[in-house]
């Protein structure tokens, strides 16, 4: 059977295990790029590199963004396109999407090493601090083409039909991560550079990888010359369907800024080298939603395009049911072992674990609803409706959060600035389930005015 029309004749459920499995274990393996170099360096480096990387990671989301912001968007079109039974439109979005990744890497490298020191200072990088992040910083940003290729390109693989290639293209650059921290950080004494070192090193070998595949010629979707040439039309329609998970990723920055700043305020370096330990955990526990939804996106779309609302609604639901385990899971799993999850990162340094630990507890409360919650925001991805799925997103980590990361701190000092998470994640999940109402409702009319409208075509022809 043909690889993209699979999507729309296999049984749903096998599908999303198909593409999701593989996809759930490429997300967690891409987590473990900064959950590896923290781990090494809260062992080899101490608290402050910790805290460094902590400080770093915006600038790291920024550039995610930006990769995100083009390869989920054409991943989304090509998806569409190929429901559509357009093959040389989708070869076309995905010809300019490869440009546009290695254009914008390129600008993101320049202006991130010209601005490195003064905005590594803006985000709240102190005087301790601030060495370690702009050591691992600069490594990073000379690497950013490889990342951007590399994530961004690789969602093409899983919209085609091949999810555990994309597997492979993560775990293979996770794995030699993996492999080279402790020789260079332990070995060479290469402190944060070593780690920024095993980093770009890992993304390089995916990048290369993602492009032998597509240059091999065994691929559905064709890098051809004509392509490379960049269309307006296609660019335009690439930006709009990235705008929600760009947004996302830019709010997530904003986010880890105002963070990190009131971290600073009220708890000091500590405090900001414990959310990093917090975060990294998460992180864990988040990524794997993010591969049901890779796996889940191009099984809505396909079906969506061809207008098989069975299909998607099934699709959806599963992907529901499957996230909400995970996060349970992983709710539990802290609430069981919140002190093995913190010496995790460090053994040492007793006020670093005394916060990271409580920090577990108050930041992941209200874990299990964010499984619906990010799910039903993808939904909208899916179906070609940026502007929903921007809204939910950003319902959850701005338009709630951030106000929340302002207020509570005047109030409660560093109980609040970890408190207002677990308060987003609250509101946010009750505005979604509002939305996904009315998207249900509506998919249900739609789907009934196609049986009706089949119905008379069939009376017509007798």
């Amino acid at each position: 059977m043909d690889r993209s029309r699979q999507l729309g004749e296999d049984k749903v459920l096998r599908l999303l295990f198909k593409f999701s499995i593989p996809a759930i274990i490429g997300m967690l393996v891409n987590a473990l790029y900064n959950v590896v170099d923290r781990i090494y360096i809260g062992h080899g480096v101490g608290a402050l590199g910790i805290g460094g990387t902590t400080i770093a990671f915006p600038v790291m989301l920024i550039m995610m963004a930006f990769a995100m912001l083009i390869g989920v968007g054409a991943n989304s079109l090509v998806a569409i396109r190929l429901g559509e039974n357009k093959k040389e439109e989708a070869e076309g979005i995905f010809g300019n999407a490869l440009v546009l990744l290695i254009i914008s890497s390129l600008l993101i490298t320049v202006i991130g090493l010209i601005t490195l020191e003064p905005f590594l200072k803006l985000l709240g990088a102190s005087d301790q601090i601030l060495p370690y992040a702009k050591d691992y910083m600069q490594i990073i940003l000379l690497g950013g083409g490889f990342q951007s290729i590399g994530m961004g390109m690789n969602n093409f693989i899983r919209s085609e039909g091949n999810p555990r290639i994309a597997m492979y293209t993560m775990l293979i650059g996770a794995l030699i991560n993996t492999v080279l921290d402790p020789i260079f950080i332990f070995v060479f004494h290469w402190g944060m550079r070593g780690a920024a070192i095993a980093t770009i090193l890992s993304q390089a070998v995916s990048a290369f990888w993602v492009l032998a595949y597509f240059l091999r010629g065994k691929s559905l979707l064709k890098i051809r010359m004509k392509n490379l040439k960049l269309k307006a039309s296609y660019v335009g329609h690439i930006i709009a369907l990235g705008l929600a998970p760009f947004a996302m990723q830019l709010a997530a920055s904003v986010l880890n800024f105002i963070m990190n700043r009131r971290l600073g305020e009220f708890g000091g370096d500590i405090a900001i080298s414990g959310m990093g330990i917090v975060n990294s955990i998460v992180t864990l526990m988040i990524m794997p939603l993010f591969g049901i939804n890779q796996g889940a996106q191009p099984i809505i779309g396909y079906n969506y395009g061809a207008k098989k609302y069975d299909r998607v609604k099934e699709a959806y639901k599963y992907a529901v049911i499957f996230a909400t385990v995970i996060v349970v899971i992983g709710w539990i799993a802290t609430r069981l072992f919140p002190l093995q999850l913190v010496y995790l990162f460090n053994k040492e340094d007793d006020s670093l674990i005394t916060f990271s630990k409580e920090a577990i507890l108050r930041v992941l409360m209200f874990l299990p609803l964010i499984g619906f919650q990010i799910v039903s925001s993808n939904y909208f991805q899916a179906i070609g409706k940026p502007m929903h799925s921007a809204l939910l997103g950003l319902s959850r980590q701005v338009l709630i959060l951030i106000p929340a990361l302002l207020i509570l701190p005047q109030f409660y000092g560093l109980t609040g600035v970890i408190s207002a998470g677990p308060l987003s994640d609250v509101i946010s999940s009750v505005v979604t389930g509002i939305f996904i109402m009315i998207e249900m409702r509506k998919l249900r009319t739609d789907q009934q005015a196609q049986v009706l409208s089949a119905a008379a075509l069939e009376e017509a022809g007798e």
